[in-house]
This record gives structure tokens, sequence and C-alpha cells, in this order.
């Protein structure tokens, strides 16, 4: 063998380790990227990941255009109106699950066996509803309901969502003479209002900061483990840029709405305390179980202080269904954190971040005191007094 052919032969055996080491390389370095990505979005994604999976696969919408936003292909993808038909049978009564701000809600199911939440109104086809609808699918939180589309097509607009098996905590809280399908304990209220405070901090501290604007106890859904959600996370603003069929079904009275809007400057109309006085409201659904809207309670904030501090008198503001299940401290400190939601003027409330860590403190406490006490030796409270004392 020549000396020229064993050079040769040495050269190409090199050239194919290099070429070699180099793919090893780039199948780590891809590893590495993946697993970094995968934890990342386990911090701020949704608790059902098999709808993120699946939009993961796609990656593309059905007119075949890439959809494009910071989390990589996971966009709005864009349904055809026969699949909206096919997924909710042609829209018939049997799937129709209820009526939101944004209008009718259908329970859909789509080709791929995906059970989703599928929003229909009345409306001509607008780019700025594309647009919308598309910042809204980059808005993801395990503690937001996940969005997943939309359509417009023949004279409707859609958007497509994660579909929540128990629906919303109303459905689980009011007193209805019924027994409630779930009897929610106090510490089940704590967690639910946790996720409902952690969901409206990740809008709060996004950039620009996302005012919920209709945040309300029928917009909290719980999931099949009971992890709570916040619905219509980004439609308030999408329907001020397309609203052109008149106002949205909501409630003559809105008890959630902050007092202080159209009473002071505009700045009020799309503060982040408005959302926090919201939540305070909520907070009161959950404590009293029963709906702010049935409760005389509509007038000024001094008549509403009055109404909590007339029900503590006469051991009739707590929920009776709780019975010996919580605590004085508890209660009593997450009856003040909802006095502080709903203050007057709304620069003193809390922050929504401050609200958190607020709630976190009571749970941790809640489940540190029954834990060493025994659940039956929770407190059934008397006085109001006892709770301010």
């Amino acid at each position: 063998m020549s000396k020229q052919t064993t050079t040769t032969i040495i050269g190409g055996a090199a050239g194919a380790i290099a070429f070699i080491l180099v793919v090893i390389g780039l199948v780590w370095f891809c590893k590495f990227q993946w697993q970094k990505y995968t934890n990342k979005s386990s911090d701020t994604g949704s608790s059902d990941p098999s709808a993120l999976v699946e939009w993961n696969r796609r990656g593309e919408s059905s007119s075949g255009v890439e959809n494009l936003s910071p989390f990589g292909p996971v966009g709005a993808r864009q349904f055809t109106m026969e699949e909206m038909e096919q997924a909710t049978k042609h829209f018939n009564e049997s799937n129709l699950i209820g009526y939101g701000s944004f209008g009718t809600v259908y329970k859909g199911f789509l080709h791929d066996g995906s059970v989703v939440a599928i929003k229909k109104r009345a409306g001509s086809h607008r780019q700025e509803f594309a647009v919308e609808a598309a910042s809204l699918s980059e808005i993801r939180h395990r503690n937001l309901v996940t969005p997943l589309g939309y359509c417009q097509e023949r004279g409707s607009q859609m958007l497509v969502f994660e579909y929540l098996p128990n629906g919303s905590v109303c459905n689980h809280l009011y007193d209805t003479g019924k027994d409630p399908p779930t009897r929610l304990e106090f510490k089940q209220r704590l967690s639910i209002a946790l996720g409902a405070a952690k969901g409206l901090c990740h809008l709060h501290s996004l950039k620009p900061p996302m005012v919920h604007k209709n945040f309300k106890t029928a917009n909290v859904l719980v999931d099949e483990n009971f992890i709570a959600k916040v619905a219509d996370a980004g439609v308030a603003k999408l329907l001020e840029k397309i609203e052109e069929a008149g106002p949205s079904r909501l409630s003559s009275v809105n008890v959630f709405q902050d007092p202080e809007i159209g009473t002071t400057t505009s700045e009020a109309a799309t503060s982040q305390m408005s959302d926090v006085y919201s939540f305070g409201v909520f907070l009161l659904e959950l404590v009293t179980g029963q709906e702010a809207l049935r409760n005389d309670i509509l007038g000024s904030n001094a008549s509403l202080v009055q109404w909590v501090e007339s029900r503590l008198s006469i051991n009739n503001f707590v929920d009776h269904r709780l019975g010996g299940s919580f605590t004085l401290e508890g209660m009593r400190d997450l009856i003040k954190l909802t006095l502080q939601c709903m203050s007057f003027p709304g620069k003193r409330r809390p922050k929504m971040e401050r609200v958190v860590v607020e709630l976190e403190r009571i749970q941790e406490k809640e489940m540190e005191l029954t834990t060493v006490m025994g659940e039956g030796t929770a407190t059934t409270i008397t006085l109001g007094s006892q709770l301010f004392s």
C-alpha cells in the first residue's frame, strides 16, 4: 500500500470521526435546550398539557400559515367553520353550556378527541379580531384558562379554549336549597382563592400589565383536580377593539365592578386596583357561600361595611356549610383580606402580588393549625367581636 493511499485512508477516518463528534454534540445540545424549555413551560403553562402538546405538534393553522409567538409554534390556531360545526353538532342546544361576556358558550369535541369550550358571537370578519386572538394565545399560566384558537366565518366570531370539566366555582359554591355537587371545605376555598389570585397576579405582571376588567366568581373555573383557573383573560380588551354587535350579554347590575369606575378619573376604569376590588367580592362569596347580588350591599362602601358588621354580629356571615372546618384565626384573616381588597379609595387596596402572599400565609397557617389540633377542633364563629378583637 502506497504512502499516499495510507494518508488518504487516515484522513478519511479522521474526517468521519470528526463528523460523528459534531453530530453527538448537536444531539446533546438539542436535548439540553429541550429540557430547559420544558422546565420553563412547567412553570407558566397550563396544568393540562395534553392540549398544548397537540398545538405544538401541529404548529400551523388550518390555512397552512405558521403561527408565531414567544412560546414557539403554540400560536392561535385558526379553525374553520366546518370544524366548529362538527365539534358542536352544528351548535346544537345539547352542547350549549352557558353565556358569557363574549356570547354563547358551547362544549365541543374536535376530531382528534380534544374537548374544548367554544365561545361564539355575531360579528363580521375583522383583522383586529385575528390580531387580538393571536395575542390572547400568548397569555399562558397554570391558573389561566388556556386559549387554543379562533374562527371568524359566515358572520360569526369564535374563541376556542380548553374545557374544564368541573365548570365554574358558582356550581359548587352557591346554596340553591339543594346539596351542591361538591362540598367545598374552608381549605379548598383557600386553595381556589389562591389559584385565582395567582392568575390575576400573572396578568398584572405582564409588560404592559393586563387588567381583566370582568373578574367574577363565574369566571373562576376548576379543573378535574379542582385547580382554579381564571377565564376570559384579555376578552374585555378584545371586545373593546372589535365591539360592533351591541352590548355584551351581561347582568344589568354588576356587583363585581369597582364603584370608583365612572366616578373618578378615566384611569380608574383600567386600574389593576379595580381587579383587586372584584377579587374582594369573590372572596366575600367564598366566605358567605352566597351570591353578592342577592345581598343588599349594592350601595356605598359604608353600607357594605355595615352589612358585613351586622352579619358578623348575628352569626350569619360565614357559610353555615363550613361548620367547624376552619380556625378562628384563618377565617378572621381571610375576612380582613376581603375588606382590604374592597377598601376605598382604591389606592389603599393591596396589589395582587401582596394578596397572593397573604393567601399563601393564611393557607399555610390553616394547614399547620388543623394538622396539630385536628379537623374537629376548628372554631365556629359566634360574634363579630371575636373575629376582630
